[in-house]
């Protein structure tokens, strides 16, 4: 456990010493990732010049839109902008949650106005001659 500031991050640290049994877990590792540490042995060429596929592998899985480009395109369409992932659980709920205020909100605003008022009866008169 790593505390930062105020913030507590778990680390999960794996060490394969470029060992090739390990290659499926050290690809696992790489997709789901947020962070790595690209190190290599100063005394072994191969493990620097594994660093570059490595980089490879971890790029391969990153995202092709910019946070500031789906902002942009966001505010271009004058939406919200809310990044999720199902596969990591992060803000799905959130962004259903922003989904229905919005349509409460736009619901609110096109309502007749007369459908919010009560509706009373008129009284009518009669006249017979």
């Amino acid at each position: 456990m790593s505390r930062s500031g105020v913030h507590s991050k778990l680390l999960y640290i794996l060490d394969t010493a470029g060992q090739e049994e390990f290659s499926a877990m050290r690809e696992q590792y790489m997709r789901s990732g947020d962070g790595f540490l690209l190190v290599f042995s100063v005394s072994d060429r191969a493990s620097f010049e594994e660093l570059t596929k490595f980089h490879m592998q971890i790029l391969r899985n990153h995202r092709v839109i910019s946070v500031e480009e789906g902002r942009a395109m966001a505010r271009q369409l004058k939406i919200p902008y809310i990044e999720c992932s199902a596969k990591v659980r992060m803000n799905v709920d959130q962004a259903f949650y922003e989904l229905v205020r919005l349509v409460r909100r736009f619901q609110t605003i096109e309502r007749p106005q007369s459908s919010s008022k009560v509706h009373r009866r008129k009284k009518s008169k009669c006249t017979i001659i």
